[in-house]
C-alpha cells in the first residue's frame, strides 16, 4: 500500500507532545467545550497557586492548589496529546503522498499541433498533454488517444502496472503516476490544487476534516451536560454555607472537572480522526468523515455481480461426462486439451483437473502442435506428434468436427449442454480424434470467502442485493451460491437507482460500488458510494469514497470500519459516563463528611482523607485519558452481531467496567497519595 499504517515512532510522539502545548491556545480549545472548561479551571487554579486568597479566605494550603493545577494541566495536555497523535499519523501519511507530488514537466499541445514543455503547476483544465514512456503524468485527466501501461504504485502501492486506454471505463489517469510503455494523449480535468492527489493529502492530514453529524450531536450533548454540572456546582456553594462547610475554589473546580464527561470530551476528536485514518490505511479515500460514519449505519448493500461477487472470468467448475465415458476420462481429456491454453479459462481447467488428482506427463505432449482458438473454428487444443488430435470448444463446433471425422455424437450431449446453459454457465465440449468425451462446465465463479462475509453482514442486520445483467435463472444460481439476500436480474443502470431509492424511501441507508460512467448517478444517489480508482472520472466525482486498489469487495471492509468507529465512540462515551459514578462516591462524602458524619457510610472505598479523596479522583480522571488512547486510535474490538447483542456486550464491558475500574483505580491512587503524605 502507498498509505501505510504508521507505527507510533519517537518522532511522531515528540511532535504530538509539542502540538499538545500549541493546542492550549484558547481559540483552539473553544472548539471542545468540555476541555475548554477544564482549561479555564486550570488557569484559575494557577492564579490560586500564586495568590491562594485572591477569591476570599482559603482553608487549603498553596501546595494543594499547586497539585490541583498540575493535575488539571496534565488532563488538558493528555486530551490534546490524543488529538495531536491522531493528527500526526494523518500528517505522516500526507508526507508520504507529497513525495509523489514533485515538480513535473508537462508537454502541452499547442494550436499548431506542436508540443511545448511547461511546469505541471501551470496546467489548466482543458489542456491537452502528451505523456511518453517513462514520464510522469502531470495531473488528473482522461486519455483521449492511445493505450499505455500505467504504474500507479505511487498512489495505490500496487507494483503491477495497469492498462489504460481512450474510451470506456478505464480512461481516467491520476497525476503522479507513471507511463511504463507506449504513449497517451491526456485531456487535463483539474486546475492546480484541485487534483486527486491534492485532495488526498488534504484529507489524510485532517485539514479538511469536518465533524460528522453524530459527532456534532455528541459534542452538543457534552456541552449541555457540562453546563448542567456547572449549575450543580454553583448550587453547592449556598448548601455548603448553610451547613457551615467552607468549599475552596480549587475543590469546586476539581469537583466540576470530575463530574463532567472529560474522558470522552478529551478523546472524541481523536476517535473521529483515527476513524478516517483507518479507512485510509485500507487504501480507501473517504471524501468526508460523514461518509465513514454513514458506512457504519448502512442497512442495505447494492453490489454488482461481475468483479465484485464473482471474478468476472469464466472458470472451470465441473467436468460432465457423456454416454459411457467416466468422469476420470473426461477430466483427463479436458486436461489434455488445456495444458498449453494460457487463457484464464484454460488455466482454470488445468487447476481443477489437478485438484481432482488427474495429471498428464509432460513428456507425452512435448513437441505437440498447439491449436489456438479462432473465431472461425471456435476450438482450441493440441495435435500430438503421433497424430492424435485433442480439441475443446463450442458444442456445435465440436459436433461438426467429430462428424466430419465419421465419429458419432452422444445422444445426451445436447441435454447436458443445455442444462449448463440454463444455469448461466458456458459448456465446452471435449473430443479426442473422433470421440466426444463430455463437457467442461465454465461459470463465473463466486469469490471465496464472500458467503461468510455476507453472513456476517446479515448478522449485523445488513441486507445484500446483487445486481446483474444475467437472466433470472443464472442470477438466482449465483445469488444462492454467494449467499446474498436478494438479486436484481437483467439490471439496467436505471434499475440500480430505482433499487437505491426504494430502500431509502423505507428509511434505510444504502451503499454501492461502481466504476463506470453509467454507475455515476447511482453512486451519487447512494448514502455511501465507493468508486474504483481504475474507473472513470465521472464515477469518482459522484462517489464519496474512492478505492485506490480498485477492489469492489473493499466495501465490506469499509462498512466494518464505519461500524467500528461508531462502536468506539459509543463504548468510550459509555465508559466515560459510567466512571463518573465512582468519582461521586469519592468526592461528595469528602466535601461534607465533617458537617455530616452520616455521609461516612458513602465512603465505601475507605479513602484516607477528604483532600486525598479529591486529589485521587482528579488524578484518575487525568490518567485514564492516555490509557484509553490505544482504544481510540485502534478502535474498540468489533464483532459481527445484531445491534441489541452489541449494545448488551458493550454495556457489560464498558458500562460495568466503567463503574468498577475507577473504584479500583481511585483506591490505589489514594493509598499512594496517603503514603506519600501529599494530602
Amino acid at each position: 500500500m502507498a498509505i501505510q499504517n504508521k507505527a507510533l515512532s519517537k518522532d511522531l510522539i515528540f511532535q504530538a507532545i509539542a502540538d499538545s502545548f500549541k493546542k492550549l491556545n484558547p481559540l483552539v480549545m473553544m472548539k471542545n467545550p468540555v476541555m475548554f472548561v477544564v482549561e479555564v479551571g486550570t488557569l484559575i487554579t494557577l492564579i490560586l497557586s500564586i495568590k491562594p486568597d485572591i477569591f476570599g479566605v482559603s482553608t487549603v494550603g498553596r501546595g494543594y492548589n499547586v497539585a490541583v493545577f498540575f493535575i488539571l494541566l496534565f488532563t488538558v495536555l493528555f486530551a490534546n496529546f490524543a488529538e495531536a497523535l491522531a493528527e500526526g499519523r494523518g500528517k505522516a501519511q500526507a508526507d508520504t503522498l507529497r513525495k509523489t507530488k514533485s515538480e513535473t514537466i508537462a508537454k502541452v499541445r499547442q494550436k499548431d499541433g506542436s508540443y511545448k514543455e511547461i511546469a505541471s503547476t501551470s496546467l489548466r483544465k482543458g489542456d491537452i498533454v502528451r505523456v511518453d514512456t517513462g514520464e510522469m503524468i502531470p495531473s488528473d485527466g482522461e486519455i483521449i488517444e492511445g493505450l499505455a501501461s500505467i504504474d500507479e504504485s505511487a498512489i495505490t502501492g500496487e507494483s503491477a502496472p495497469v492498462i489504460k486506454e481512450a474510451g470506456g471505463d478505464f480512461s481516467s489517469v491520476t497525476g503522479g503516476t507513471r507511463v511504463v510503455s507506449d504513449y497517451i494523449i491526456v485531456k487535463i480535468l483539474t486546475d492546480p490544487g484541485e487534483s486527486f492527489l491534492d485532495r488526498m493529502i488534504s484529507l489524510v492530514e485532517g485539514a479538511s476534516r469536518q465533524k460528522t453529524p453524530n459527532e456534532m450531536a455528541l459534542t452538543t450533548l457534552l456541552a449541555v451536560l457540562t453546563l448542567i454540572f456547572l449549575f450543580v456546582i454553583m448550587t453547592l456553594v449556598p448548601i455548603a454555607d448553610y451547613l457551615k462547610v467552607h468549599l475552596d475554589v480549587a475543590t469546586l473546580i476539581a469537583l466540576l472537572v470530575c463530574l463532567i464527561p472529560t474522558t470522552i470530551g478529551g478523546l472524541l476528536s481523536a476517535i473521529g480522526i483515527a476513524g478516517m485514518n483507518r479507512v485510509t490505511q485500507f487504501n480507501v479515500l473517504a471524501m468526508s468523515g460523514k461518509a465513514v460514519e454513514a458506512a457504519g449505519d448502512i442497512d442495505t448493500m447494492i453490489l454488482d455481480k461481475t468483479g465484485t461477487i464473482t471474478f468476472g472470468n469464466r472458470m472451470a467448475s465441473e467436468f460432465v461426462p457423456v454416454a459411457d465415458v467416466s468422469e476420470q476420462e473426461v477430466t483427463l481429456a479436458a486436461l489434455k486439451a488445456s495444458v498449453k491454453d494460457e487463457t484464464p479459462e484454460g488455466r482454470s481447467v488445468v487447476e481443477l483437473a489437478h485438484k481432482q488428482g488427474v495429471h498428464w506427463d509432460q513428456q507425452e505432449y512435448d513437441g505437440a502442435e498447439s491449436i489456438e482458438f479462432t473465431a472461425e473454428t471456435r476450438m482450441s487444443g493440441l495435435t500430438l506428434k503421433d497424430g492424435t488430435e485433442i480439441r475443446k470448444g463450442a458444442v456445435d463446433a465440436i459436433k461438426n468436427y467429430v462428424t466430419a471425422k465419421s465419429g458419432s455424437v452422444p445422444a445426451d450431449l445436447d441435454e447436458k449442454a443445455t442444462t449448463i446453459s440454463k444455469a448461466g454457465g458456458t459448456p465446452l465440449a471435449v473430443a479426442i480424434n473422433n470421440k466426444i468425451y463430455g463437457v467442461i462446465y465454465l461459470k463465473d465463479t463466486v469469490k471465496p470467502g464472500l458467503k461468510e462475509r455476507f453472513a456476517e453482514l446479515r448478522a449485523m442486520g445488513i441486507k445484500t442485493v446483487m445486481c446483474t445483467g444475467d437472466n433470472p435463472l443464472t442470477a438466482a444460481t449465483i445469488a444462492k451460491e454467494a449467499g446474498v439476500d436478494d438479486f436484481i436480474a437483467e439490471a439496467k443502470p436505471e434499475d440500480k437507482i430505482a433499487a437505491i431509492k426504494k430502500e431509502q424511501e423505507e428509511g434505510k441507508l444504502v451503499a454501492m460500488t461502481g466504476d463506470g460512467t453509467n454507475d455515476a448517478p447511482a453512486l451519487a444517489q447512494a448514502d455511501v458510494g465507493l468508486a474504483m480508482n481504475s474507473g472513470t472520472m465521472a464515477a469518482k466525482e459522484a462517489a464519496n469514497m474512492i478505492d485506490l486498489d480498485s477492489d469492489p469487495t473493499k466495501l465490506l471492509s469499509v462498512i466494518a470500519i464505519g461500524k467500528q468507529l461508531l462502536i468506539t465512540r459509543g463504548a468510550l462515551t459509555t465508559f466515560s459516563i459510567s466512571n463518573d459514578i465512582a468519582k461521586y462516591f469519592a468526592i461528595i462524602p469528602a466535601l461534607f463528611i465533617i458537617a455530616l458524619p452520616q455521609l461516612q457510610s458513602l465512603n465505601i472505598m475507605g479513602l484516607a482523607s477528604p483532600k486525598s479523596a479529591i486529589l485521587s479522583a482528579l488524578i484518575f480522571n487525568a490518567i485514564i485519558i492516555p490509557l484509553l488512547i490505544p482504544i481510540a486510535m485502534k478502535g474498540a474490538k468489533y464483532k459481527a452481531m445484531t445491534a441489541n447483542k452489541l449494545l448488551t456486550r458493550n454495556l457489560l464491558i464498558y458500562g460495568f467496567g466503567g463503574v468498577v475500574v475507577p473504584f479500583i483505580g481511585i483506591k490505589i491512587i489514594d493509598m499512594i497519595v496517603a503514603a506519600l503524605h501529599l494530602a
